[in-house]
C-alpha cells in the first residue's frame, strides 16, 4: 500500500510539474509581453552624410537661407538646369517663401533646416523634435513636399538630434566636404584639397552682398567644370549609396561652423 501511495503522489508532483513547464512565458497573466528593447538600438538612425558614393562625376550644391536673398538666383538655375538642393529654416526665410517657390518651379529641391536655427546638440529630446518636425509641417503646408534631408544649423548634432530627425521622417542628415568662402575659395573639412565625385558643397551666404550669390555660384561652376564634373541632384543618389561619417556619429561635427549654415 505504501508503495502504491508513493507511486500515485510522484505521479501527481510530475503532472503538476509538466503543466507549469508548459506555458508560454508572459501568458499565464493574461499579458503578452513584448521583446525587450535594445536601448541603443540605433537601426533607425539617418546616416549623416557630406559625401556620397558614387560612380558619376557629379558633385551636389546645396544651400542654405541665403539664397532666398538673390532674385538672379532662379535664373541661373532655370538657364544652367541646376539640380540644387535648398535646406530652408521658417524663421530666416518666411517672408521670401514665394523666391523659394520659383526656386522649386525651376528645378531646386525644398529640404529641412529646422524651424528656428538653433545649435541642436545639447537641447533636451522635445526640443529637437520640435524644430525638425516644425519644419517639415510648414514645408509641407507652403509647398506640399516632405522633405527627407535634413542640415542641422551650423553643422551640430548628437546622437539626440538623429533620434528626433528619424521621427520626423528624415532618412538622412547631410553635412559637407567642401564649403565656399566669401571670397570665392572653397574650404574643406576633411580629406584632400580639390573637389571629387560625390562631394557634397556647401555654398552659404556668409555676410556677403545677396547679389554676389549668383557670381559665386558661377565661379564655382566654372572650377566644377575645370575638374571634369557636373552637378548632380542629391536626392536621386540617397537611395542606400550614402557615405556616412562613421567618425562623427553619433556625437556631431562640433567643428563645422560655417556662418549662414
Amino acid at each position: 500500500m505504501r508503495c502504491r501511495a508513493a507511486v500515485l503522489l510522484c505521479a501527481v508532483l510530475l503532472s503538476g510539474c509538466s503543466g507549469a513547464a508548459g506555458e508560454r512565458p508572459g501568458i499565464a497573466d493574461g499579458r503578452a509581453r513584448a521583446p525587450a528593447r535594445e536601448v541603443n538600438d540605433t537601426r533607425r538612425l539617418p546616416p549623416v552624410l557630406d559625401h556620397v558614393a558614387t560612380r558619376e562625376p557629379v558633385v551636389f550644391l546645396t544651400y542654405d537661407d541665403g539664397a532666398a536673398r538673390d532674385p538672379r538666383f532662379p535664373a541661373l538655375v532655370r538657364e544652367r538646369r541646376l539640380p540644387v538642393s535648398l535646406f530652408l529654416t521658417d524663421s530666416v526665410t518666411g517672408p521670401g517663401y514665394g523666391h523659394f517657390a520659383r526656386l522649386r518651379a525651376v528645378g531646386a529641391s525644398l529640404q529641412n533646416h529646422t524651424l528656428d536655427h538653433p545649435a541642436l546638440r545639447g537641447l533636451p529630446y522635445a526640443g529637437q523634435r520640435a524644430e525638425i518636425c516644425g519644419q517639415q509641417r510648414k514645408l509641407r503646408s507652403r509647398f506640399g513636399v516632405v522633405p527627407r534631408l535634413f542640415r542641422p544649423p551650423y553643422g551640430t548634432y548628437d546622437a539626440t538630434t538623429l533620434r528626433a530627425a528619424a521621427d520626423c521622417g528624415i532618412t538622412a542628415v547631410v553635412l559637407w566636404r567642401a564649403s565656399l568662402s566669401a571670397d570665392g575659395e572653397l574650404t574643406y573639412t576633411r580629406g584632400e584639397h580639390g573637389l571629387r565625385a560625390g562631394d557634397i558643397v556647401s555654398v552659404p551666404s556668409d555676410g556677403t552682398e545677396p547679389r554676389a550669390l549668383t557670381a559665386r555660384t558661377v565661379r564655382l561652376l566654372r572650377e566644377i567644370e575645370a575638374r571634369g564634373l557636373g552637378v548632380g541632384r542629391l536626392e536621386d543618389h540617397a537611395g542606400g549609396r550614402l557615405e556616412s561619417r562613421s567618425e562623427d556619429h553619433p556625437e556631431g561635427a562640433a567643428a563645422r561652423r560655417a556662418t549662414g549654415n
